[in-house]
């Protein structure tokens, strides 16, 4: 197709998406949502901020040498280091992409880089050179584009450019933007930068006033042909415009979107819930598209036109975003090779036959208490096992509580470290608060318990759940997960989880900035 009618997907879950507080993850997390990412079809897979950490590194490595039908980016600075670091984690890339960037408005160039307009100019210039001369495909981002005086900001879109940019980001980094001013802004840009016909131009929104997806479309409607975003709307503050409302909505509405995406819809809901499961950031029952509740009907008004014609309620087919495809389940008597097949399917991949056969052995265990087990499953499984088999992990080897109308509630708990069994007794005001006492005796981490919540994994009274914990300490926020069909038990691991994070810096995700 004309590249006018094909719009460009840029997912940056792992980039973005990965500086909500509480959401690092591991290299081999970030490499199954790659895998799931590529098979949504996403154009461009920011991968990380290469230069960030040796952990965010070696993420970027591994998506660039794993992934093959995907554009892989990797984030960085207008800085010299930046992008070499960068360039250098993608060498294995099949197609990669530097995405640098710098802060443009008023407000940040002259309290944040403390520099002159055109100090900033050389500096983007002079970065953009450099980054094309290590790769081929090179965006630029004017940072709080939003907010930047617009004489200045045709000034520096043409330069860079001129300079080898072949893709112009103008994001809405705090979200201050309205639909009509930003698709406005880009429109009046793209008829008036002289060479604006050698770049692609992309948006980039924020969703701090809840306008995100609106300003994107806006943005698309104007000239726009990349738009990037997230799964489930993930990002720092209020997040960024989400993937799937943005891709459902290009596709629902063609009468006013005439182009199309390359993203295979029936992967949407499996995607959205990997990523829920890895970062423990559970989907509101409410959201647009892969919330539970986004295609029931309560009342019988609704019901009855859904009988009759399903249009009369409903705009898509729940089927077309993945509701129904992955209810294939697996039982106590299915075998390693129809269990290895669906990890398979479902891009899980195992860095040595000990972790598969761990998962193998946790997979039965599981069968034993649940009837079914669902792909909802084997993803909350699956992180389990990663989450025990890290270098000094805290495991939960044995809990028990009582609890008791009238009763102050008591816990004991093993845990093990290093080999090591530990055992510890407490009282709480309920079954969780106990258990956290009893691990703290033991650990005395000195964190603070900011959020603790549970959500079913799958239907029935059989289902897993999945807890998260959010701890604090000293500015630094964690968040642990732990899945179990005893939600006591797995209050335990997401705590442990919390902890073993919080004692391994080198997982924590650096906030250099962004855009």
């Amino acid at each position: 197709m004309d590249s006018k009618d094909n719009l460009i997907i840029f997912d940056t879950t792992l980039r973005d998406g990965e500086q909500s507080p509480g959401a690092s993850m591991t290299k081999d997390e970030k490499v199954r949502i790659a895998k799931a990412l590529e098979k949504l079809r996403v154009d461009v897979i920011e991968a990380g901020f290469a230069v960030s950490s040796q952990g965010d590194f070696d993420a970027v490595q591994a998506i660039a040498n794993s992934i093959k039908e995907s554009r892989i980016c990797s984030l960085s600075r207008a800085v010299k280091g930046d992008i070499e670091a960068a360039a250098q984690a993608l060498k294995g890339a099949e197609a990669g992409r530097i995405h640098t960037f710098i802060a443009t408005s008023p407000i940040h160039m002259k309290y944040k880089l403390q520099m002159e307009p055109d100090q900033v100019m050389d500096q983007a210039i002079a970065a953009v050179k450099l980054a094309r001369g290590l790769i081929d495909d090179v965006e630029f981002s004017l940072e709080d584009a939003s907010r930047t005086e617009f004489d200045y900001m045709c000034r520096i879109t043409e330069a860079v450019i001129k300079a080898g940019a072949t893709t112009i980001n103008l994001p809405d980094t705090v979200g201050y933007s309205d639909p009509g001013e930003y698709g406005s802004m880009i429109q009046r840009l793209m008829s008036t930068v002289p060479n604006a016909d050698k770049a692609i131009f992309s948006v980039h929104c924020h969703n701090d006033l809840g306008l995100a997806v609106a300003n994107s479309l806006a943005a698309v409607k104007t000239g726009a042909r990349q738009v990037e975003c997230t799964i489930n709307g993930l990002g720092e503050r209020a997040g960024n415009a989400s993937l799937e409302e943005l891709v459902m909505a290009i596709r629902t509405r063609k009468d006013i979107f005439p182009m199309q995406t390359k993203i295979d819809t029936t992967q949407i809901v499996p995607t959205s819930r990997l990523v829920s499961s890895v970062t423990g950031f559970p989907v509101q029952p409410n959201k647009a598209i892969v919330g539970a509740n986004a295609f029931a009907h309560e009342s019988g008004i609704h019901q009855d036109g859904i009988l009759k014609f399903r249009e009369t309620y409903e705009i898509m087919k729940a089927e077309d975003v993945g509701w129904s495809t992955n209810k294939l389940s697996l039982g106590k008597l299915s075998g390693r090779a129809a269990f290895a097949a669906r990890l398979e399917e479902l891009g899980i991949t195992f860095e040595s036959k000990d972790d598969f056969n761990q998962a193998f052995v946790r997979f039965k265990e599981l069968a034993d208490k649940k009837r079914e087990i669902f792909d909802e499953d084997l993803q909350a499984l699956v992180s389990d096992v990663q989450i025990g088999a890290e270098d000094d992990a805290i495991t939960v080897k044995d809990l028990e509580v009582l609890s008791k109308t009238g009763q102050l509630p008591t816990a004991k708990i093993c845990i093990r470290y290093k080999d090591k069994d530990h055992q510890s007794e407490a009282s709480g005001d309920g079954a969780v608060d106990a258990i956290f006492n009893a691990i703290e005796k033991l650990i005395n981490s000195e964190t603070h318990l900011q959020l603790y919540s549970v959500n079913a994994v799958t239907e029935g009274t059989d289902s897993q759940g999945e807890v998260t914990v959010r701890l604090e300490k000293e500015g630094r926020i964690i968040n642990g997960q732990g899945a179990d069909t005893d939600i006591l038990l797995a209050s335990a691991k997401a705590y442990v989880n919390a902890l073993t994070i919080m004692g391994n810096p080198g997982r924590l995700h650096p906030q250099l900035g962004g855009v």
